[in-house]
C-alpha cells in the first residue's frame, strides 16, 4: 500500500525542474523532496486508519513520529519525546492525546524558543471510508519533519521546538494543553510557525495568517513572498467569522497568549474533510515548494527573533 502510493507521487517530482528562471535565482533552501513525499504517503496510507486522537492508527502514526525524530537526531525535552495530556470528558469518560516534542538547541540563544508545529490527528474511520487525511494534515507533519531534519544539520540561533500535536481536529486540545503545560517555560516561547494543509491549490496560492495581529512578522513575511516558488498571500487573520483563521488550528492557544504566530495554509478545497483527502489529490511540487517556503521564513525570523521578542506578550487585536 505504501509502495503503490509512493508511486503515484514520486513521478510528479519532476514537475520540480520546472521552476521559473526568475524566481530560481532566488535559490531556495533545499530540502528533500522525495523524504517530504515518503512522509506524506506513510502517514496518509489506509494502515493509519485516519489517525483520530485515541485510535490505534493514532498510535502507529505515532510510532512513525518517535521513530523519525530519533533518526532525525532530535533531543527529547525532559523524559522523552512524548507528553500525554488528558482531553474533556466525553460520554462520562476521559480521553487522553499524545503531543510529540522535539528539540534542535539554538547556537546562541539556548534558552529563547521557536516552535515549529503541526497537528497530526486527522478524522479516522467513519462507516466503511477512511478519511486518510492527506492535505488536512499529513501535509502538515511531514513538513515539520523535513524542517526538523533540515535545522537538525543547520542549527538555528535560537532553541526550536518541533512540536507534533495531537487533537487539533477536536478542539485544538493537544495546543491547549501545550500552553497550559509547557516542556519550556511559556515566557520564553517567542513565536508559533504552524502549518496546516500546505500540499494543494488549485491556484498555486499559499496563505500565511499572523501579520495583522503581529505587524512585527509582516517584513520577514514579505521577504519570504519576495522568493517564495509558490504564490505566498498574507491575510486570514483580521475581522471575525470563518475568513479569521487565527483560532481555526493549533496557533490560536498561542495567539490567545499573545505569542506572535505565523499560520501557513491553503484555502478550502473539495476534499477537506472529507474521504478523497488521498496522496493521489496533493500537489507534490506545490507541496514541496511550500515546505520550502516556511523554510526560509523560519530561518528569517530565527534571525530576527530580537525584534520579536520585544513585541511578545502585548495582546493581539482579536481575541478569541
Amino acid at each position: 500500500c505504501l509502495v503503490r502510493s509512493a508511486c503515484r507521487v514520486i513521478p510528479a517530482l519532476l514537475v520540480l525542474l520546472a521552476v521559473p528562471a526568475s524566481r530560481a535565482a532566488a535559490q531556495p533552501i533545499l530540502l528533500d523532496s522525495a523524504r517530504l513525499l515518503a512522509h506524506l504517503s506513510v502517514l496518509a496510507a489506509d494502515s493509519m486508519a485516519g489517525r483520530r486522537m485515541g485510535t490505534p492508527g493514532s498510535a502507529r502514526a505515532r510510532a512513525y513520529l518517535l521513530g523519525a525524530f530519533a533518526r532525525i537526531g532530535l533531543h527529547p525535552v525532559g523524559d522523552g519525546f512524548s507528553m500525554r495530556f488528558t482531553a474533556p470528558a466525553r460520554a462520562g469518560a476521559e480521553s487522553f492525546g499524545v503531543n510529540l516534542v522535539g528539540l534542535v538547541p539554538g547556537t546562541r540563544h539556548t534558552n529563547r524558543y521557536l516552535v515549529v508545529s503541526a497537528h497530526y490527528d486527522h478524522l479516522g474511520v467513519r462507516g466503511a471510508e477512511i478519511f486518510n487525511g492527506a492535505d488536512d494534515n499529513a501535509s502538515g507533519t511531514s513538513g515539520v519533519l523535513e524542517l526538523a531534519q533540515w535545522f537538525r544539520t543547520h542549527p538555528p540561533e535560537n532553541s526550536t521546538l518541533f512540536v507534533l500535536f495531537d487533537g487539533e481536529e477536536l478542539g485544538e486540545l493537544g495546543s491547549t494543553a501545550f500552553v497550559a503545560r509547557p516542556p519550556v517555560p511559556l515566557g520564553r516561547i517567542v513565536a508559533d510557525v504552524n502549518l496546516d494543509m500546505v500540499s494543494r491549490s488549485a491556484r498555486g496560492e499559499l496563505y500565511v495568517a499572523g501579520a495583522h495581529p503581529f505587524p512585527v512578522l509582516r517584513t520577514l513575511l514579505d521577504s519570504t513572498a519576495a522568493v517564495s516558488l509558490v504564490t505566498l498571500r498574507l491575510g486570514h487573520d483580521s475581522g471575525s467569522g470563518h475568513d479569521n483563521w487565527t483560532h481555526q488550528s493549533d496557533q490560536g492557544p498561542f495567539a490567545d497568549c499573545a505569542i506572535p504566530f505565523a499560520y501557513f495554509g491553503v484555502e478550502d478545497h473539495p476534499d477537506y474533510h472529507r474521504p478523497t483527502d488521498r496522496v493521489d489529490h496533493i500537489d507534490p511540487a506545490f507541496f514541496f515548494h511550500s515546505v520550502q517556503t516556511v523554510a526560509d521564513f523560519v530561518t528569517r525570523l530565527d534571525h530576527a527573533l530580537d525584534r520579536v521578542a520585544a513585541v511578545r506578550g502585548r495582546a493581539p487585536p482579536h481575541g478569541p
